[in-house]
């Protein structure tokens, strides 16, 4: 599990192009932005993901919450996720079927959905002019639902060498 901004203040991202010169591209200025939380699940592919106004304490416990009632009846899930201050589990709520456990500081590379971002901002979020905060919703929104129907693409990004030998 985590969480990324999107917004009309971006970057620009990489470009293959001619040696010497530089490639044209948009990077807008301007400061509106909303935040995807998600979760996957990348043995499976399985993906779980919200577009929320801001990060805080509240935004979590909504995530959770819904979360938690796409979890089948009988089965608990184990999330993963960074030391990030609406994280912490004293101030979260945390649903009876849904366990937190944090990783190391300053460790992002053993979080999967890091990759996940990258990818997004590559292929669909980067070199884009947003209008408003609700163009920048439906981006998000079409960015994750492009990812999710492309079969496959979550767990070969997610694909780290240690998930394995934990699940097996």
């Amino acid at each position: 599990m985590d969480e990324a901004r999107v917004g009309q203040k971006g970057r620009t991202g990489h470009r293959w192009w001619t040696r010497g010169q530089r490639p044209p591209g948009l990077c807008d200025k301007r400061f509106a932005s909303a935040y995807l939380f998600a979760a996957v699940r990348p043995l499976t592919g399985e993906d779980f993901g919200l577009v929320l106004p801001r990060v805080c304490t509240e935004a979590m416990d909504r995530f959770l919450l819904d979360f938690a009632a796409t979890i089948p009846a009988n089965t608990h899930a184990l999330m993963v996720l960074d030391g990030a201050g609406w994280h912490d589990q004293r101030s979260v709520t945390v649903p009876p079927n849904v366990t937190l456990v944090e990783l190391p500081p300053y460790s992002p590379e053993l979080n999967p959905v890091e990759r996940v971002w990258l990818y997004l901002r590559e292929r669909y979020l980067s070199h884009r002019l947003l209008a408003d905060y609700d163009a920048v919703v439906d981006a998000c929104c079409r960015a994750w639902n492009a990812l999710t129907a492309e079969a496959g693409r979550i767990q070969s990004l997610c694909a780290y060498p240690y998930l394995a030998k934990i699940s097996s």
